[in-house]
């Protein structure tokens, strides 16, 4: 149960990410809010899974999860660049994600 509550808190990061984007700098409200509300999901979810989890595992995790979604959703939606370095790198860090989740001990 703990690391499915890390696997949701990166992808509530994947959304915090893009909200920031679309806030342009806290400008706009409802990327702003959207913006709050998926960051206090994000780090409330990984504070919780932290009560059993490993630090540095579940934060690698986390943090993996919200960089290749946010990558892959800026790619799909806001025109970000494709490239084959770019796929083969975002593969490697939901390779090394995976691995590390795999080597999460729970207490």
């Amino acid at each position: 149960m703990a690391w499915l509550l890390v696997v949701v808190a990166g992808l509530l990061e994947t959304g915090f990410a893009v909200c920031l984007k679309l806030s342009h700098g806290f400008t706009r409200l409802w990327p702003t809010i959207a913006f709050c509300a998926f960051a206090l999901g994000s780090f409330g979810l990984l504070t919780l899974s932290l009560k059993k989890l490993d630090v540095g595992p579940a934060y690698a995790v986390w943090t993996g999860i919200g960089a290749a979604g946010t990558a892959i959703y800026g790619m799909i939606f806001l025109g970000d660049l494709v490239s084959t370095l770019k796929l083969i790198s975002i593969g490697f860090v939901i390779v090394g994600v995976i691995g590390l989740q795999l080597s999460g001990s729970a207490h």
